[in-house]
């Protein structure tokens, strides 16, 4: 199975216009996020913004014009109970937001060109056949993961 085949599509439901946009993050320093994932993951900025002392910006991966993370950024923002990840194990056992998916043609290039970044590789590339994915996790410095996949021919 190369990808999967979703149920037909509800063009009746009142929310059919919807499509996935953005993740927004928030970070108490948005320009050391912003620099991380520009200089080591090539993002692109694409939009900065400032909403009272809140500072905003979209990026959104090399190639992709698509999917954008918003930074919210400044100011102190409260601790949240769960930690920043550095493993996958410990990370399972919180609710709430877990972690963002990229697609990429192979997991092995990506993989290693990241070691070469000197990026933390959380969980090391494995298959999972059940959704036809070989899959890896990283962990950026602010304790956000995210997950790599490719699709299995």
């Amino acid at each position: 199975m190369a990808d999967f085949i979703p149920p037909a599509p509800n063009g009746n439901s009142p929310f059919a216009d919807m499509r996935g946009h953005h993740v927004a993050i928030r970070t108490p320093d948005l320009e050391a996020f912003k620099r991380w994932y520009v200089e080591v993951l090539d993002f692109r900025v694409v939009a900065e913004w400032q909403v009272e002392q809140l500072m905003l910006a979209f990026i959104a991966p090399p190639t992709d014009d698509d999917f954008y993370i918003e930074i919210l950024g400044g100011s102190e923002p409260a601790p949240q109970d769960a930690h920043p990840f550095t493993d996958l194990e410990s990370s399972l056992a919180f609710a709430g937001y877990h972690h963002f998916c990229l697609n990429v043609a192979s997991i092995e290039t990506t993989v290693e060109e990241l070691r070469r970044r000197d990026v933390k590789i959380v969980v090391e590339p494995i298959v999972v056949e059940a959704i036809s994915r070989r899959i890896a996790f990283f962990a950026d410095p602010f304790g956000n993961l995210v997950e790599l996949a490719e699709v299995l021919a």
